[in-house]
């Protein structure tokens, strides 16, 4: 059997190998290994995600949120020309009803002045019809009197031959021109009395 103090010795050696040794194996190495993990296999997958997500960033997510960046902005810039056409067609609205009301007020002005307009032309051409009128009447009442004078002047021809024709049968003798211009005198002024 061994001695004590063999043992002792050999214990120590072994705790001093076991220590040395532990002292010089890295702990990430021991704790790769006690779990069975591969640091090579872990880094490159840690490279392949990179790349990766570095390719899907550049050409997926950096377009797909530009796209909506831009659509944002679209979706703003649509609102904005909704609110300034809104705005506008109220503003032309609003126009177009004072419009409305200036082109009534000018028309119910215009239809006065018409109005007045035609009742001063009425009046106008009533006057100048009273006035023609009044001429024609005029003129009749004076071709009247003419016709009336020359229808007295036949008559009184026609009553004094008459009555010189009957003064001859009567005294049935031929008058002179003496007596017939007596004789036509005399009836002439007995119609005029008349």
């Amino acid at each position: 059997m061994i001695s004590l103090p063999v043992l002792a010795e050999v214990t120590g050696q072994v705790a001093e190998a076991t220590a040395a040794h532990a002292a010089s194996v890295n702990p990430i190495t021991d704790i790769t290994q006690t779990f069975g993990v591969n640091l090579p296999a872990i880094i490159g997958q840690i490279v392949n995600f990179a790349i990766v997500a570095f390719v899907l960033w550049k050409f997926a997510f950096k377009p797909v949120l530009a796209t909506l960046d831009e659509r944002k902005k679209k979706i703003a810039d649509g609102l904005r020309y909704a609110e300034e056409t809104k705005a506008r067609l109220d503003s032309a609205q609003q126009e177009i009803a004072d419009s409305l009301k200036k082109a009534q007020i000018e028309a119910a002005a215009i239809i006065e002045q018409a109005r007045k307009a035609s009742k001063e032309v009425a009046e106008r051409e009533t006057a100048a019809a009273a006035e023609r009128a009044n001429g024609l009447i005029t003129t009749a009442l004076q071709a009247i009197e003419l016709e009336k004078h020359k229808m007295l002047a036949e008559a009184r021809t026609e009553i004094a031959r008459l009555v010189i024709a009957t003064t001859q049968r009567v005294l049935a003798q031929e008058l002179n021109d003496a007596d017939r211009s007596r004789y036509n005198d005399a009836a002439t002024r007995e119609l005029t009395s008349v």
